[in-house]
């Protein structure tokens, strides 16, 4: 399979890893460029009503999964106001969510795909909203810039799980918030928990996700599945149901049996 080929080389190192994954975005960046799929994540659903409500606007209803993603996120902390940093900004989605909706003073996505910064910048257009690229390894921004970091299913690409923490610090001002969510596999765990552990950076919270995300792929599945035997050629179509973690996908297998987590940190700088 293409996509078993794809992890092993991810695994040989991390300068190749980052430039797999650099690939693979700018692929799909440039295969699919129409506004109407502006997010990839794997979306939230509100199981325990931990969200409370969520307004949205007629025209984002349907992303409403991924888009409380976000929600969960961002709302770690106050936003309004504050200067915000989304690193791996994707298609741009979730930072015009936030400048959007949640009123920060300024909304930065930073992205290490110049074409998805590129789409970005053409689909979302707000006053307080801007993307660039950048590396999350070797982030483009002075020190103490940023009262808040987040950092949404992005993470498991990077080269240096440990050197992009050490940015997030360097990049936060004094009192900053850093919201992290992602998938790592169950023996991933302990290193993710050394990296925060050693970036200085002080946990406030951490949570396991991974039912919220669960049933949010269950939802999100026919329409996901109908997408992408609509537009996507057929040579691709596995290896894309593979990576949106449809059902019966190995990502999406993993999480039910465990061996896959999805989780959530905030964690502050002192």
């Amino acid at each position: 399979m293409i996509e078993k080929f794809f992890i092993y080389l991810t695994e040989l190192s991390p300068k190749l890893k980052r430039g797999l994954w650099r690939w693979w975005y700018q692929l799909l960046a440039k295969s699919y460029q129409k506004p109407d799929v502006q997010f990839m994540n794997y979306g939230f659903c509100d199981l325990n009503s931990e969200l409370g409500s969520v307004h949205l606007k007629a025209e984002d209803e349907p992303n409403r999964y991924c888009i409380q993603l976000y929600h969960y996120v961002a709302t770690a902390t106050e936003v309004k106001g504050k200067q915000v940093l989304e690193v791996g900004s994707g298609r741009g989605g979730g930072a015009a969510y936030i400048a959007g909706y949640l009123e920060p003073e300024s909304m930065t996505g930073v992205d290490f795909a110049e074409r998805h910064v590129q789409l970005s910048r053409q689909i979302h257009q707000l006053p307080n909203l801007a993307f660039q690229q950048g590396d999350a390894e070797a982030l483009p921004f002075a020190d103490n810039t940023f009262d808040l970091v987040v950092n949404v299913e992005s993470s498991h690409c990077y080269g240096s799980m440990t050197q992009f923490v050490k940015e997030v610090y360097r990049v936060l001002k004094p009192g900053g918030i850093f919201s992290w969510a992602d998938l790592r596999s169950s023996d991933q765990v302990e290193g993710l928990q050394q990296a925060f552990t050693e970036s200085g950076l002080q946990e406030v919270k951490s949570a396991d996700i991974t039912q919220n995300v669960l049933q949010s792929l269950a939802l999100l599945d026919e329409p996901r599945q109908n997408l992408i035997k609509t537009y996507v050629p057929s040579f691709m179509q596995h290896s894309l149901q593979e990576f949106v973690a449809v059902k019966d996908s190995q990502i999406y297998q993993g999480l039910q049996t465990g061996q896959i987590v999805y989780l959530s940190y905030v964690l502050l700088k002192t």
